[in-house]
């Protein structure tokens, strides 16, 4: 589901201008209530360093620009336009939605659970709640209020949530509060009673775990009061994971496993094929597909104990084993849709099932998969090989050192620099071998059967302590973007790599935290800040398909550090870019005379006109020179001063380390395009899809246009 945080409902047209132009960027955009038309709204738009007014419509039957397409509801509205671009002034040029500017929460109490709908509030707290379970969400149909849902005798009330004019909150004529959670507990000390008679008790919260991109400060903050463990918690008390594991516990099979206990799922796992058919448990090796889940299931993902056969994944049941070479199963017939088992009549998940983006850059993997595997034994080196040669797999991701406390954690299968080692039908030549101060990096040559030679990229990361997890998210940030990168190049090269290999020593705690950071930034990468991300939600999603991926409570509060490492270093990022851009640039500091009203303040349409215009708007000039270096030296000190952690200073040059003054701005992320910023635009306010701007207009339309 995505956000609607960029819906500011408390903020006049001058405020929504400064707000753009302090905390935004070049196609920033927010909405907020119209101050001249009650019931409509405004689309603010930052284009260069102006800001463009939009006015929408709101009639009571739908949402429009006055004019061109209808929606139902707000978010509809701009989701269309942030995606089709089709908003455009009359001389065609677009006005281009590209990134949200977020509203803080109304609260930070976890029982806020955001932009939800009454049908997934009532599903969630009766399929989890309890009697006097409540949460409160976002009106649907009244942008800038709220509802409280609370279950009561098995059935769900909804209570309307005002906000007031004199920014209160009150539930309809009753007492107003100042904040959400002031009401809150006042109705939890005196329930309310419906018109019926019923008493609404607020006895427990119904706590969300899905975030706002771009709140993730906050929550982080909320969390570490407890809320991690109670998150945690709830992922190793969640029971319907248990799906069928019978390959794995098979005679023939068990000395496979590095472990006794830890195999793979039977619906997901990997089966061999170019192995003797003859041998029983030849095709078998401890390793499962995961992959991310498709922009349905993103859409849909919820803090809920929803269905995981949303995952595509389904359960394996002796019913489904016993019917997997028929077209179709009872886990079909109950999904109304060819499950796995019977989908996938060899060991390779399609491509078809993989998520594909047409927003995404083309340098970045379209078919995001993964093999999620333990660690090699001596015994299974030449069914690992097999595996890589068979998936075309080109990229592998080792997370574990050879021996950790004096204890084997994965036999070394390749040779050492410059070396060549025949494991049965696998020959493997170490063309490479460049060592950073996180990872060492190898090259093999790989063939198979004689057959021609691949080349091997083997990304050994060595820096995860034996206990715990890394104090620095920025290593692991950077050894994910040179992992995709390469996997990227790849691509763009032609070659068609297969699934990314990810093992650790058991495959399941390092290479599930990896896996599922790895799959958030992808999702931010794809959606922006304004996406919602539920990292609970999505490991929940990985266990579906590789038993107990993530294992620690230490290892699942490390994804919430690595993702706010990473959303941290995105702003900061974009900032020093804005800075870089300013350097010897004069802009225009507006001053508005005291006799101006908030309603007739108009900012100058460009500094070239500001001598004829500034007696007309009663507006007095100054202007500055804007010392870029010196802002972009404090935003970097700023950055410095909140990173999670920070890499060392005789590293290459990285994303997510330290950023020092002497660099003008972060290196671009691999999978964002660099856009060039659009030409200053005069302020102005448009009212329709064929829109234009006039510098000949009067200062009373100025003035009436700027209440927006």
């Amino acid at each position: 589901m995505s956000s609607r945080r960029w819906f500011h409902p408390t903020i006049s047209g001058i405020e929504a201008e400064n707000l753009l132009r302090e905390k935004g960027f070049d196609g920033s955009f927010l909405a907020r209530l119209s101050s001249s038309n009650p019931g409509a709204f405004t689309l603010s738009v930052r284009r260069g360093q102006e800001v463009t007014h939009i006015k929408i419509q709101n009639n009571g039957d739908f949402f429009d620009l006055y004019g061109g397409e209808k929606f139902a509801t707000l978010p509809e509205l701009v989701q269309y336009y942030m995606e089709n671009g089709e908003l455009k002034e009359k001389n065609g040029q677009v006005i281009e939605l590209k990134q949200p500017l977020i509203c803080a929460e109304p609260t930070t109490e976890r029982w806020f659970h955001g932009n939800l709908s009454g049908k997934e509030a009532e599903k969630l707290i009766l399929e989890r709640g309890k009697n006097g379970s409540f949460l409160v969400r976002e009106s649907q149909s009244k942008p800038g209020d709220f509802v409280l849902s609370v279950r009561t005798d098995d059935k769900v009330t909804h209570v309307m949530i005002r906000w007031r004019q004199d920014k209160k909150y009150d539930v309809g004529g009753g007492e107003p509060f100042d904040t959400l959670s002031e009401l809150i507990e006042h109705y939890k000390r005196n329930p309310m009673v419906e018109t019926y008679g019923t008493v609404v008790h607020l006895r427990q919260p119904f706590n969300t775990t899905r975030i706002t991109a771009g709140g993730i400060n906050e929550r982080v903050n909320q969390l570490a009061k407890g809320g991690f463990w109670e998150e945690f918690e709830y992922l190793q008390q969640d029971n319907r994971n248990m799906f069928c594991r019978i390959e794995g516990y098979k005679p023939e099979n068990r000395s496979k496993n590095r472990y006794r206990n830890i195999l793979p799922y039977d619906h997901t796992r990997v089966k061999l094929l170019d192995v003797d058919k003859s041998v029983s448990g030849a095709e078998y090796i401890n390793a499962n597909y995961i992959r991310l889940p498709t922009d349905g299931d993103l859409n849909s993902m919820s803090s809920s104990s929803e269905s995981l056969n949303a995952t595509g994944m389904v359960a394996s049941c002796p019913a489904c084993s016993a019917a997997q070479t028929q077209m179709q199963c009872v886990n079909c017939h109950k999904l109304n849709k060819t499950c796995v088992q019977c989908a996938v009549k060899t060991s390779v998940l399609p491509l078809s099932n993989c998520i594909t983006c047409n927003k995404k850059s083309d340098t970045i993997n379209k078919h995001k998969v993964y093999i999620a595997t333990q660690g090699c034994l001596q015994t299974t080196i030449v069914d690992f090989w097999n595996m890589i040669w068979q998936e075309n797999t080109r990229v592998i991701v080792m997370t574990t050192k050879e021996i950790e406390r004096n204890r084997s954690k994965c036999a070394k299968y390749w040779p050492d620099e410059g070396q060549c080692r025949q494991f049965g039908p696998a020959k493997i030549q170490c063309l490479t071998e460049n060592k950073t101060n996180d990872y060492t990096l190898r090259e093999f040559l790989f063939s198979w059967r004689d057959k021609p030679e691949r080349r091997i990229y083997h990304y050994h990361f060595q820096v995860w302590p034996d206990h715990g997890v890394p104090t620095d998210p920025g290593c692991v940030l950077n050894f994910l973007q040179d992992v995709n990168s390469r996997q990227s190049q790849l691509t763009m090269t032609g070659e068609n790599p297969g699934p990314i290999c990810v093992h650790c020593s058991a495959g399941i705690g390092r290479t599930g935290t990896f896996i599922v950071i790895d799959m958030i930034l992808d999702q931010i990468d794809r959606y922006g800040l304004g996406t919602e991300i539920d990292i609970q939600r999505t490991i929940q999603m990985l266990r579906s398909q590789r038993s107990g991926l993530v294992q620690t409570e230490a290892q699942y509060k490390f994804v919430y550090y690595a993702v706010q490492h990473y959303i941290q270093t995105l702003v900061q990022r974009k900032r020093a870019e804005e800075q870089s851009l300013q350097v010897g640039r004069e802009y225009t500091n507006i001053k508005y005379t005291e006799s101006s009203s908030d309603s007739q303040r108009s900012p100058l349409p460009s500094a070239s006109s500001s001598v004829s215009l500034a007696s007309k708007n009663q507006i007095s000039v100054s202007m500055n020179s804007v010392n870029a270096t010196s802002n972009a030296a404090e935003s970097m000190n700023h950055y410095a001063s909140t990173g999670v952690g920070t890499t060392s200073a005789t590293k290459s040059p990285q994303m997510y380390g330290t950023i020092t003054a002497a660099a003008a701005a972060p290196p671009p992320l691999a999978s964002k395009s660099k856009q060039a910023p659009l030409p200053p635009m005069p302020a102005s306010v448009l009212g329709g899809i064929a829109l234009t701007t006039k510098a000949s207009d009067s200062s009373m339309q100025q003035q009436q246009q700027h209440q927006q």
